[in-house]
């Protein structure tokens, strides 16, 4: 595991996440609508996000276990810090967009490592949540349109919005009800045969 986070602690973050987030949005839809609709083709949040996940991801390529790559890692940690600056530089085209597409890559994994081997079936309701994130995160980069149309198309009307808003608040509500009732606190002890 790269991480060492509780599933607990996980699922509380993931919930508290959502709710503040989606009460945010619904509490200042007018404001929110606007800046989502201009955020895919803003550059300074674009340079900022795409600096942070150049950082997450240099931090974790010169830190963990990189197996038969190991020797590597000088070049690995090299060509991350020239993507950092290079492709702000040549890349400008919604890079805000790719930029969340890289963070929700990088974001999904502690998800997936604290629900990894964990007999809970709630662990799922983490599990749904990475894996929308990866693959959200795939398409982002890779057609970073795709973001701005559902933008739009959240956005479309102040009652639509304030839908999404609120499934975002009751799927982050019930993270937390879980992780509170459900998730154990440690790693899971198994009794030996």
């Amino acid at each position: 595991m790269i991480y060492d986070f509780s599933l607990r602690t996980v699922g509380l973050v993931a919930g508290l996440g959502l709710v503040a987030a989606h009460a945010f949005a619904l509490l200042r839809t007018d404001w929110t609508i606007d800046k989502l609709r201009g955020f895919p083709r803003s550059y300074p949040a674009g340079v900022f996000l795409f600096l942070l996940a150049a950082a997450w991801a240099f931090w974790l390529a010169a830190t963990m276990d990189l197996g038969e790559f190991s020797p590597n890692r000088t070049l690995i940690c090299g060509a991350i810090l020239a993507a950092a600056v290079m492709v702000p530089l040549f890349a400008e085209e919604f890079l805000a967009v790719r930029a969340v597409g890289i963070l929700a890559l990088l974001a999904a994994e502690p998800l997936l490592g604290a629900a990894f081997l964990r007999p809970e079936q709630t662990r799922l309701l983490l599990v749904i949540l990475a894996y929308g994130w990866a693959v959200a995160g795939l398409i982002f980069v890779g057609a970073p349109y795709t973001m701005r149309d559902a933008l739009q198309w959240a956005s479309r009307s102040s009652g639509r919005f304030r839908l999404v808003a609120w499934v975002g608040i009751a799927y982050g509500t019930l993270l937390v009800v879980v992780s509170l009732l459900f998730f154990g606190a440690g790693p899971v002890q198994y009794p030996l045969p």
